[in-house]
């Protein structure tokens, strides 16, 4: 497994990673979230637009490759008190091969690089399936939170946390 380093310099990586993030998102969130709210989140999140809004503001973007093939992304920020993982996805077809184990051990690699002993990230109340995993991988519920994220949508999640 290896990670391949978004920068913002680069436009068809941009628009590549934008690609990437659509697809993933919406094979995963639309019948979680219905196609409204996610389009409306993709645009949000995941446009060329809001990938560079997010690069020019000390998020990472990382594409998840095994050799030369892409099996999904992650993005973080590293904050005061901790690296925040605000996205790791795979697609569904590359779920189950330990890519999710190897991205963590890449993140708590490069938290402890900067000075960092703890991972936090949001997921959604009503994924199960992600919330099995990050409990598996040892992360601890700290908290629940709504979000108003505009146009009347909103994120209902769990925080959860990984303190190493």
């Amino acid at each position: 497994m290896n990670f391949k380093q978004l920068s913002i310099s680069d436009p068809d990586g941009v628009r590549e990673m934008s690609r990437v993030a659509t697809s993933i998102v919406r094979e995963y969130y639309d019948p979680l979230l219905g196609t409204v709210q996610n389009d409306y989140m993709l645009e949000k999140f995941q446009s060329e637009r809001a990938i560079k809004e997010q690069l020019e503001h000390g998020y990472r973007y990382y594409f998840l490759c095994d050799g030369d093939r892409t099996v999904g992304f992650c993005a973080f920020l590293l904050r005061e008190d901790c690296l925040y993982l605000s996205k790791l996805y795979l697609y569904a077809s590359e779920r189950g091969k330990g890519y999710a184990r190897g991205t963590l051990h890449f993140l708590i690699e490069e938290a402890k690089k900067a000075g960092k002993d703890a991972i936090e990230l949001n997921v959604n109340k009503y994924n199960d399936h992600s919330i099995f995993v990050y409990e598996k991988l040892g992360f601890v519920r700290i908290r629940a939170e709504k979000n108003d994220i505009g146009s009347g949508f909103y994120m209902d999640d769990f925080v959860y946390r990984l303190t190493f």
